[in-house]
Parts: structure tokens; C-alpha cells; sequence
């Protein structure tokens, strides 16, 4: 089959561990682009943060950010937007979560945290976005765009999301991106449902469409395209939930660029 489109995560698959994207892997995807293929790039960071490693690939495609809940075109204007209900996510905030799980809100324009995270600003050293430290509890509005918890120790981030998903669990849509990090969409929200709404505009099948991701945040994206790569680096329960889906060389042995650039170039 002829592929007409590849999409990407960001952190861990097009990127490498520093969260930059290799000289080798802008002039691979500059030499794709040219022979046509669209290239989408779709990561569960903020609009904001993520917009200016599109602008460093030269993209004139839209934008799949914070997992699905907002897509922007080329022009950065918004063309979906799914939140969470104001109040439930004022109900999770005021859930008593263990010390150690580290809350992280995103709304329109803001990343709003209670307390500092050192590990957080490893991923946003390149963009000007970055966290504001409020109380959860004294918002001016409770509209948002997804939750993430960081902590180090994988269970109690398990018994959040078991907690959540008991609780709200006809309103969102609960997911790990890496094991210390759980991420909480509106129901119905991924990145893999964003593909598909953005696909009808281009004309553009599924089918014709190769996916990269490391996450279990990426599963819906790449279990629904006509190719869906997983990288060498991946989150192991993501390689178990896609047994039958080929394993590539990891993010710091630039292995997207490497697949493309043999299939395309």
C-alpha cells in the first residue's frame, strides 16, 4: 500500500531523551514532506508548549495535542476542542491523592499546578510555557483540558486511576503515557479518535496512514491506522496490548526517521 500520511508522537518517539528532535530526523522528514506525504504530529503536551517544535519541522499540518482533547491547523486556529465537565473536574481536585502524586490541571491558556516539580521542566526548557502554582481549590474556572499525575512509585498512580475510573467513569477517559505519568481526557477523547475526525479533511483513509508511538496513551492512534509502530523504548504493557505490531530502534537511535526514510526516501 502507498501511505499517504505518518503521524508521531513527540516525547520518547520523535524525540530523543534530552526532548529535542535530531538534525537527521528535520532533514528526513523535510525530504518526505517534499515527495508528499503529510506528516501529523500528535502528543499528549499543552498547544502552547507544542507548537513550537512544529514550527521547527516546518509543518503547514495540524496539531494533535493534549491527547486528542485540541486539534490546530497550520494557522493555530482551533478546529476541535473537547473539555472535561467544570464539575467534574472540580470533584477530582478536591479528591485526596497521596503526597507523593504530583496533580497537573491544563486549561486553555494555563498549566496549573499546587507544587513544585523539578522532573516536569526537563519536557518544557525549549517553549515559554510553564507551570503557574495556584490553590485547586480556588480557581477562577474549572474548565479543562486533561489532568496528568506524576509520581515515581507506578502503583499509587494505579490507585488513582482506579479511584477516578470508579467514580467518573461515564465522563472521562483514563490512560498512562508513561508509568510515572496518568493522563485524564473527556470520555471518548485520544489521539487516535482526533486522527480520524482530521483524516476526513484530507481524504485520507486510515488505512494510508503510519503511526509511531512508546505510550500507552498512543494505543488507540496506533491500533486503528493501516501501520502502527511501536518504538524499541516503549512502555512494555504497550508492547504486550500490541503483540502483532512491528517493534522499531528506540527515540535516541532516531527511529522514526530511520522507518520513513526507508520506506518513503
Amino acid at each position: 500500500m502507498r501511505y499517504k500520511a505518518i503521524i508521531s508522537d513527540l516525547d520518547g518517539t520523535l524525540l530523543n531523551s534530552n526532548h529535542r528532535v535530531s538534525e537527521y530526523t528535520k532533514s528526513v522528514i523535510e525530504k518526505v514532506i517534499k515527495k508528499g506525504i503529510k506528516f501529523f504530529i500528535a502528543t499528549g503536551r499543552h498547544h502552547k508548549d507544542a507548537s513550537h517544535i512544529k514550527e521547527q519541522l516546518n509543518l503547514d499540518t495540524v496539531l494533535i495535542t493534549s491527547n486528542g482533547s485540541r486539534v490546530h491547523n497550520f494557522k493555530n486556529e482551533r478546529l476541535l476542542c473537547h473539555n472535561i465537565d467544570p464539575e467534574i473536574c472540580k470533584s477530582i481536585l478536591g479528591m485526596k491523592f497521596d503526597d507523593d502524586v504530583h496533580v497537573n490541571v491544563y486549561q486553555e491558556d494555563h498549566w496549573l499546578v499546587e507544587k513544585e516539580n523539578e522532573w516536569l521542566s526537563n519536557f518544557n526548557d525549549e517553549s515559554s510555557f510553564m507551570y503557574k502554582m495556584v490553590d485547586f481549590n480556588n480557581l477562577d474556572s474549572y474548565e479543562c483540558i486533561k489532568f496528568f499525575f506524576i509520581c515515581d512509585d507506578g502503583e499509587k498512580l494505579n490507585l488513582v486511576k482506579e479511584e477516578i475510573e470508579s467514580k467518573f467513569s461515564d465522563y472521562v477517559h483514563v490512560t498512562f503515557s508513561l508509568p510515572v505519568c496518568l493522563e485524564v481526557m473527556a470520555k471518548g477523547v485520544s489521539k487516535g479518535a482526533a486522527l480520524e475526525e482530521i483524516l476526513k479533511d484530507y481524504s485520507i483513509s486510515s488505512n494510508e496512514v503510519i503511526a509511531f508511538g512508546d505510550g500507552f496513551n498512543d494505543f488507540e492512534m496506533l491500533s486503528s491506522v493501516g501501520k502502527g509502530l511501536v518504538m524499541g523504548n516503549a512502555d512494555e504493557n504497550l508492547k504486550n496490548a500490541l503483540p502483532d505490531n512491528e517493534i522499531i530502534k528506540t527515540n535516541n537511535e532516531d527511529g522514526v526517521a530511520k522507518y520513513i526514510e526507508g520506506l518513503f526516501l
